[in-house]
């Protein structure tokens, strides 16, 4: 198998002035990199291992052409000569693997978290603190002035392009839609005029740096707000910001105070490229698509269709640095896919940390978290093939040590099979498809169906031996918890207990959650049902709906359920920063109650007995508590967990030391993403 395999991903795309050598964008992603010290020289590392692949074109994450516009009081802005001088680490990097790379200027308008944040008009967004300052007519000039600046810096630090972020409710964005711009000057009322900005920015930017400089234009295809652009009106904008002078145009779709997903894991893939279709067939300059096409299949089909001449991925490229190689050999089994879970990418840059990826730890940390050969060869013993174990096993086995990994069941994976039950998870099929490539690939010795024993291993000698065990579902200290009606969320997940009509949940975690929407969907999860994803959450692919978005249908639910927390504050609250609010709203439309504050007073026929914090006590036995039985068919418990530790106890007494990973090292919330981070940093240094 070779290139051939993705004909149309891997024909060459001529811009004119420059071919790439295919139709892969690695689309921009903050990574958190840019404003720390030595920051630039991990950049480099991070881009170089993509552009070492063969990514067609790299974007860069996002720098501000000015204070005004930072996304946050410290953000990476490119003003000046001098702070353009690291950027070379990065472009130099690139070019000496042979790849092209773009910077992006972002313009933040009242998104930006820190007092002096612009906008067209003096409206504060919903996910922000701050009310903006409207910008005057000379201050919208030097704005532009400053993306001519940010770009000809660009240009001089050895870029071949600048994208000019235009989408996702940023500056640019905010003047276009007259959800945000109330003007009534030369830059707002009418579509035409509220298009002027993005206009004159890239026919100002395309007279500075001269014919041969790439521009890419990130236009918001679709805004899902109100009172957002048509499909005629986005049209006509592409075909004036076509003549400024863009070489390619980008897609966006939806603004971040949207409350309809977008790149979330229960998006089904390529669900928005129709909208880049309607630009496509309007325009002569090649438009990129993007947003949840993370496979060389799903790419392939959406250029197939003729939606659009290029496609944008990003976190794939953070999933897997090789994608674009392992994807052109004909190896598409051997990409590390991304399963678009948000939890170290854009949950991490939201809080401020820097980005990685849950599926692949090193992303971001090249220059730290390093797999090099094994300096002596060892027989390493792992013990479970859940996330960690495999992991660490892989991992060792790469760097040329000989890996044993025993499995008592008879597949791998661990709880991954239990979470890919759950709606909107059914992407880590993909991650355990990657896992057993790799196991093959690495010549891991696997015994599936074996259950691990002490005597065994310590009478195998091994060097090293990693317990990757796992967890055991907590069974919390309630009367009556024995009761027939109450089954643990294994028992519903694993193993299809069988669950009533009125459910009560204890525990309003993660897997809390993950309970209650598989308890309460009324049809099996499509992952590529676009149409039903569509009508389900409210998206109008009416050309003449403003901001493609419908009041969601009314939903049903299969079952009548109750969440509850002995906590007070809000259920959920540990849930997923980009991620959580999805989670919260399917849960809301689908009529689950939740309870905070609670305590557990028992389980009887009658069904489950609370006390929970009321107005005034009637009716409890505590002050401030109501008592309420809640007429339940099944209690599911989500109690938390504790760590299955019996092997390491055993080998203990054996005198045989063992490496605790995943949940059998911590049992908090099941955390794919410390685990496997944790069974590669172990392996790395084993």
């Amino acid at each position: 198998m070779s290139a051939q395999t993705f004909p149309l991903l891997f024909e060459p795309l001529d811009l004119g002035t420059a071919v790439l050598p295919n139709r892969l964008l690695m689309g921009s992603m903050h990574l958190g990199l840019e404003e720390i010290p030595g920051g630039f020289e991990r950049l480099a590392a991070f881009y170089r291992e993509r552009a070492r692949a063969g990514v067609g074109l790299i974007v860069t994450g996002g720098f501000s052409p000015n204070a005004e516009g930072r996304l946050t009081p410290h953000a990476a802005t490119l003003e000046a000569e001098e702070e353009a001088l690291p950027h070379r680490l990065v472009t130099d990097a690139v070019h000496a693997e042979g790849g092209r790379i773009a910077l992006q200027i972002l313009h933040a308008g009242r998104y930006g978290a820190h007092p002096g944040i612009v906008a067209p008009s003096p409206l504060r967004a919903p996910i922000s603190a701050v009310t903006p300052r409207e910008l005057d007519d000379a201050a919208i000039e030097r704005t532009i002035d400053d993306y001519v600046r940010c770009a000809l810096l660009a240009q001089s630090a050895g870029y071949d392009g600048v994208e000019i972020m235009g989408s996702e409710g940023y500056l640019i964005n905010e003047f276009t839609a007259a959800h945000t711009n109330r003007r009534d000057d030369r830059w707002g009322g009418s579509a035409e005029r509220r298009g002027s900005f993005p206009v004159e920015i890239v026919r100002r930017v395309r007279d500075a740096v001269g014919d041969r400089f790439i521009i890419i234009h990130r236009l918001s295809m679709l805004d899902l707000v109100p009172d957002g652009a048509t499909a005629g009106e986005v049209v006509a904008l592409a075909r004036r910001i076509e003549a400024a002078g863009a070489t390619l145009l980008n897609t966006g779709i939806g603004w971040h105070e949207a409350r309809i997903p977008t790149i979330a894991a229960p998006v089904p893939r390529g669900a928005f490229t129709w909208a880049s279709r309607r630009v496509r067939e309007a325009v002569s300059i090649p438009v990129i698509t993007t947003n949840r096409i993370n496979t060389p299949e799903a790419a392939e089909r959406v250029l197939a269709a003729g939606d659009a001449d290029m496609v944008s991925l990003a976190r794939p490229f953070l999933a897997d640095p090789a994608f674009a190689a392992k994807a052109a050999a004909g190896t598409p089994e051997r990409i590390n896919t991304c399963i678009g879970c948000n939890q170290a990418c854009l949950d991490h840059t939201f809080s401020g940390r820097p980005t990685s990826c849950l599926v692949n730890p090193r992303a971001g940390h090249e220059t730290e978290l390093v797999i090099a050969p094994a300096v002596a060869r060892k027989r390493i013993a792992v013990v479970g093939s859940g996330p960690a174990g495999l992991a660490c096993a892989t991992t060792a086995a790469e760097r040329g040590h000989a890996v044993t990994l025993f499995e008592a069941a008879d597949r791998i994976g661990g709880q991954l099979n239990v979470a890919m039950r759950v709606p909107g998870k059914s992407e880590f099929r993909e991650t355990l498809r990657y896992f057993g490539t790799r196991l093959a690939e690495t010549g891991v010795e696997l015994r599936l169906g074996a259950r691990a024993e002490a005597a065994a291993i310590a009478a195998a000698g091994y060097d090293e031996v990693v317990l990757a065990t796992g967890v055991r579902p907590r069974r919390p200290e309630i009367p009556g918890v024995g009761h027939p009606s109450v089954v643990s969320y294994l028992d519903v997940l694993r193993d299809g207990a069988p669950v009533g009509e009125r459910v009560a949940i204890l525990g309003a975690g993660g897997i809390g959650f993950d309970v209650a929407e598989y308890l309460t969907s009324d049809t099996p999860e499509d992952p590529a049902d676009i149409p039903g994803f569509l009508a389900h959450w409210g998206v109008d692919p009416d050309p003449a709906s403003a901001g493609g978005t419908l009041p969601p249908p009314r939903i049903r639910p299969r079952r009548s359920v109750v969440m509850l927390q002995r906590s007070p504050g809000k259920p959920g609250a540990r849930l997923g920063k980009t991620t959580g609010w999805i989670h919260r709203t399917e849960l809301s439309r689908r009529g689950v109650r939740m309870i905070a504050g609670a305590a557990y007073r028992g389980i009887d026929d009658a069904g489950l007995h609370i006390l929970r914090p009321g107005a005034d006590g009637a009716g409890g036995d505590e002050p401030g508590m109501e008592s309420e039985t809640l007429e339940v068919d099944t209690v599911v418990l989500c109690t938390g967990q504790e760590p299955a530790r019996e092997l390491h106890e055993a080998l203990a007494s054996l005198a045989v030391a063992a490496h605790l990973i995943g949940g059998a090292d911590v049992a908090a919330e099941l955390d794919a993403k410390r685990a496997i981070d944790q069974g590669t940093r172990l392996a790395a240094a084993l």
